[in-house]
């Protein structure tokens, strides 16, 4: 049920709005060089100082007190007014609207009814573009725009740092409608990596996806005689480790009928997936960022080359790759996983959840963050979300009024759902036992970081290097090849 208008005047609550891809137009609040201009345009919107921000900004802090029904006013006391303005957020995947399933989905939609009504405008969200053509379609309309307006969900590609270079999105700290250090904007840091300086082209609400952690199959460990609670009891005690790790490959590999041919591996996976976990394990990166915005070459700090190290070590000893078949897929080791050939399988969150290849299972599984590394003080998850951006050639009445809309359309429906995690709904359909959801992927919307390799145009990860990071690599040889290239993307990226 909804509850009753108030005529109370306070502040505005906050906004997402969020980036992407190459070259193009320009508004009134960013030059052709991407820098930040004073915003001169003088909008009654941008203009309208709303009342009572620290008591906004308290509210919006505590989940207790929470009410994203209290007006929002402008300076004269009225209600703000979008006047009927239709807004799309567009994405890729967004099918028809469904009725509400459960309580939280029912006092999401009679929220996002009254903030239509009251603010006076429709938004929905829609797919349009496609996940391949979606960078091109986004450099198109924002060197092409019409009369829509939109909030386009792009995805993370090396071409985002052109696009910011040359004004394609717009500086979202340039809003006063956005709060950058609210909580379901700290809960992803996402308006950090897409951020330049003091501008501010992307961002994410609420809770990340967990990402990469290691599932393991409790009859393979049991038949080893390892009780597999212990490995959640090692993650919750902080001695979830490399060398825990190691050493429990180094039991559970064996050959069971003792003719010579190992039988169950310690470990099956998708090598790139676990050597960036990895390099992150242990503090290290490839790409990082200063505190100016320009972008660093890291792929030879300490940290990251020990990782390496250390990743090739257990793909040579564990991994079992060297028994796929002759002309298998690149996938294979979904299906060794699956088959119970390997005990650990390094791999997304996402394996586990409703649709996905661990459906198959017939053991039951367990799923732990990847493990520590020795200059690691704790767990760590590489969060990737996808941005929303603005397209930065609409002007800052018509900006503001976006934001403003899509900051309410994001916020929680009541403080009972102020933190409330829609991924841990996900997991429980899954496969994932209790403890998994519970312990683990909670901890992985918590512990996070993010990455900047992704944003630095032409390079390319796994091509460049980390699909080379192999059983018996020499980590040296390969660090040599790619080393002056990437130094170059780097350089470049900075002079934009």
């Amino acid at each position: 049920m909804r509850k009753s208008l108030t005529t109370k005047a306070t502040a505005i609550i906050t906004m997402a709005a969020m980036l992407f891809s190459m070259a193009g137009c320009t508004n009134g609040a960013q030059n052709a060089g991407g820098e930040t201009q004073p915003d001169t345009a003088g909008s009654e919107a941008t203009e309208a100082a709303v009342d009572g921000a620290s008591e906004a900004e308290e509210v919006a802090s505590a989940g207790d007190g929470y009410d994203p029904y209290v007006e929002i006013k402008d300076a004269d006391g009225n209600t703000v007014d979008l006047g009927g303005m239709e807004i799309i957020i567009r994405d890729w995947w967004s099918g028809d609207p469904t009725e509400p399933q459960n309580d939280y989905e029912e006092a999401l939609q009679d929220y996002r009814d009254w903030i239509q009504e009251t603010y006076n405008f429709t938004i929905k969200q829609q797919a349009i573009s496609d996940w391949g053509t979606t960078p091109q379609d986004f450099v198109d309309y924002a060197t092409a725009p019409d009369e829509n307006n939109y909030v386009f969900i792009v995805r993370d590609d090396p071409a985002i740092t052109s696009a910011m270079a040359n004004g394609l999105m717009y500086d979202l700290s340039t809003l006063d409608c956005l709060d950058f250090s609210e909580d379901k904007f700290q809960r992803n840091l996402l308006h950090e990596q897409y951020s330049k300086g003091d501008a501010i082209y992307a961002m994410f609400a609420g809770y990340s996806e967990a990402r990469t952690g290691v599932y393991f199959n409790k009859r393979l460990l049991t038949d080893a005689g390892i009780d597999p609670e212990s490995i959640y009891d090692m993650q919750a005690d902080g001695t979830w480790t490399w060398d825990a790790f190691e050493d429990l490959l180094s039991k559970v590999q064996r050959d069971t009928d003792n003719d010579g041919v190992i039988d169950v591996y310690g470990l099956t996976l998708n090598e790139g997936v676990m050597t960036t976990q990895a390099v992150f394990s242990n503090t290290g990166d490839y790409i990082g960022k200063d505190a100016s915005g320009n972008f660093t070459y890291d792929l030879e700090n300490p940290e990251t080359l020990e990782a390496l190290e250390w990743t090739v070590n257990i793909f040579t000893k564990y991994d079992a790759e060297v028994a796929n078949p002759e002309g298998a897929e690149w996938d294979y080791y979904k299906e060794q996983f699956v088959n119970g050939q390997a005990a650990f399988l390094v791999e997304d969150e996402y394996a586990g959840t409703p649709g996905n290849f661990l459906e198959d299972m017939q053991d039951e599984v367990g799923f732990v963050m990847f493990p520590k590394g020795p200059k690691a003080s704790d767990y760590i998850n590489v969060w990737s979300n996808n941005p929303a951006c603005i397209p930065g050639c609409y002007d800052a009445d018509r900006a503001w009024k976006i934001a403003f809309a899509w900051n309410l359309y994001t916020n929680p429906p009541a403080a009972e759902y102020y933190d409330y995690n829609g991924y841990l709904s996900t997991a429980r359909n899954g496969i994932f036992d209790t403890r998994a959801v519970d312990e683990t992927i909670t901890m992985m919307t918590e512990k996070g970081t993010i990455a900047f390799h992704g944003m630095v145009p032409n390079l390319s990860l796994g091509s460049d290097f980390v699909w080379n990071i192999t059983p018996g690599c020499v980590v040296s040889e390969q660090v040599e090849a790619i080393r002056d290239t990437w130094k170059a993307y780097v350089d470049d990226a900075n002079s934009k």
